[in-house]
């Protein structure tokens, strides 16, 4: 059975969002776990705001080596609201529950299934055990308010286990969850 792992950026109070505004570094190490991780991957999944957000950037850019990368793979996105996700190669919209489509795509031969930012989408598969590792890049700065943390305040318990913890030489520690299910 396909492996899903999610990765993100965090600030110390938990923002997930925007990281290339609050974010004071990117050193080797997160280099080189990232690196790691997408070696792993060949299908990534997006939630709607990140394909929005990322499709406008992505297939124009040279930042290397993950415009290569991310236009390359296939993308799956999840979205009640978009019609069609063509302008981005690669790109298919997932038809039908995300639930079902994942546990469908998990059974299937390949690598790692990614999750490519997309905190709401994260926090679902979390909530429906179809999540197996959460690594976090945990920089140390406070992001503030007005801003998406990975969690909400009413969000519901759920125990992680710690399977990998590396702290960076900018100070950002790389910690891997696995849920307990």
């Amino acid at each position: 059975m396909r492996k899903v792992y999610a990765g993100l950026f965090s600030s110390v109070d938990g923002v997930v969002e925007a990281p290339n505004e609050w974010q004071p570094a990117f050193d080797e190490e997160m280099g080189a776990a990232l690196g790691r991780m997408l070696e792993e991957q060949d299908t990534v999944l997006l939630g709607r705001v990140t394909y929005t957000d990322w499709a406008q950037y992505w297939p124009t850019s040279t930042d290397e080596p993950f415009a290569s990368w991310i236009n390359g793979i296939q993308k799956y996105v999840a979205s009640t609201t978009l019609d069609r996700v063509d302008s981005w190669e690669n790109s298919t919209l997932i038809k039908g529950p995300v639930t079902d489509f994942v546990a469908d795509l998990r059974e299937q031969d390949g690598g790692t299934i990614g999750v490519g930012g997309s905190p709401s989408l994260v926090r679902s598969l979390i909530s429906l055990g179809l999540l197996d590792e959460l690594t976090l890049i945990i920089s140390p700065v406070v992001a503030g308010g007005g801003r998406k943390h990975l969690f909400a305040n009413d969000a519901t318990p759920t125990t992680f286990e710690l399977i990998q913890a590396q702290p960076t030489s900018s100070g950002a520690l790389i910690a891997t969850y696995r849920p307990i299910r």
